[in-house]
């Protein structure tokens, strides 16, 4: 009777670990997967707050706002002009 048993436990493992979708490669695979995108999150909600933080610096401060605009967005005074300078790679 306790062989049955074995036999049908060992049956069971066996079916478990290979042939269920659920098997042990795929839940290695999904863990994997699952890491990795934590550590992308993690980055993301990095950027995230030095982006928040940039916010805050350039709506606090008109000069540090001007600045941005004129160098990201290359905008300027109605009596200035601008010259543009890039270096060739």
């Amino acid at each position: 009777m306790k062989n049955k048993f074995f036999i049908a436990a060992v049956a069971f493992v066996v079916w478990l670990s290979s042939m269920d979708r659920n098997n042990f490669l795929s839940q290695y695979e999904l863990r994997s997967e699952v890491n990795k995108l934590e550590d992308q999150k993690a980055f993301f909600q990095n950027e995230i707050d030095q982006t928040r933080k940039e916010q805050e610096e350039l709506l606090s401060s008109p000069e540090k706002l001007e600045k941005f605009a004129r160098e990201k967005y290359l905008m300027k005074k109605d009596d200035e002009d601008l010259f543009i300078i890039t270096e060739k790679k």
